[in-house]
């Protein structure tokens, strides 16, 4: 829980013109709000889009939380705003899927359990029962919904419709091998982040750290994404690489890899539940 309970945060993209830094803390400064944090990033001054992210602390005398959001709605108008605002102390309803490999499930759960992160953990989905009795150690409920060729439209429906019932903001695929349909994807738009090795496109299919080793590769990476249809390429968050020579075995190069894929999927994670990540077309906007 967030030691200010009134704290809340603004993320604003628009197109770039004078004014908006004025008129978004002119607004604020009417309302009794006090700014502690603001950050901004153009990328061209003439023309191009500026992007906001704003904490601020609601005063005594301002207006309730949803009433201050709806008055600020006014002022997006105006302006032309996308924008999302969200009260720092509301944690967000996260979701995990996985598959046989735990490392990155097991990150997520060690640094919600220290809180680090500061989310809600309703469920877990696997398609393999291999996690169920640590994901229930950890007092979280896990459902098991494995998919084969023949039932992957129903598995996938299944999935959905247990994310909906949990009411889940965001769900995080901890090494879930398996491909999501574009009606997956659309049913949650940037609201998917997945990690997966930075060999791309090289090394693709099975086994790419054996194909590593073979290449005598000296970086091992991993890159941290939201979900789109184009499979592995959507809005990158976060990367991250480990040096690596020509001592490392392919057992080593993969231990390596899960090293970083771990760390870049936390980090990520870590951003996005702290509104801290603007998409725009495929890129990110970073604070």
């Amino acid at each position: 829980m967030s030691q200010h309970p009134n704290r809340a945060r603004l993320l604003i993209s628009c197109q770039d013109k004078p004014g908006i830094v004025s008129a978004v803390s002119t607004f604020l400064h009417q309302y009794d709000a006090n700014i502690v944090q603001s950050d901004q990033f153009s990328t061209d001054p003439e023309g191009g889009m500026f992007f906001m992210r704003i904490e601020f602390d609601l005063g005594n005398s301002s207006p309730d939380f949803l009433r201050f959001k709806k008055e600020f709605h006014t002022l997006a108008d105006k302006l032309d705003f996308e924008w999302k605002m969200e009260l720092a102390a509301r944690k967000k309803r996260m979701a995990i899927l996985v598959s046989k490999e735990d490392h990155c499930l097991l990150e997520l759960l060690w640094r919600w359990r220290s809180g680090e992160l500061q989310v809600d953990i309703p469920l877990i989905i696997s398609n393999h029962p291999t996690n169920k009795q640590v994901v229930e150690s950890y007092g979280i409920p896990f459902y098991h919904v494995p998919v084969t060729r023949d039932t992957k439209e129903e598995a996938e429906q299944e999935v959905i419709n247990l994310l909906k019932q949990h009411d889940v903001d965001f769900i995080v695929l901890a090494r879930y091998m398996q491909i999501l349909s574009p009606t997956f994807v659309e049913s949650f738009p940037y609201r998917i982040i997945n990690i997966h090795h930075s060999f791309l496109p090289a090394f693709i299919g099975a086994n790419p750290y054996a194909k590593a080793f073979e290449r005598g590769v000296k970086l091992i990476g991993a890159t941290a994404h939201y979900v789109t249809d184009d499979l592995d390429e959507g809005p990158i968050i976060e990367q991250d690489v480990l040096r690596v020579n020509h001592r490392y075995s392919t057992q080593e190069l993969r231990v390596a890899g899960r090293n970083v894929e771990r760390i870049a999927l936390a980090r990520a994670v870590e951003w996005h539940t702290n509104d801290q990540v603007i998409v725009y077309g495929n890129k990110t906007v970073v604070f």
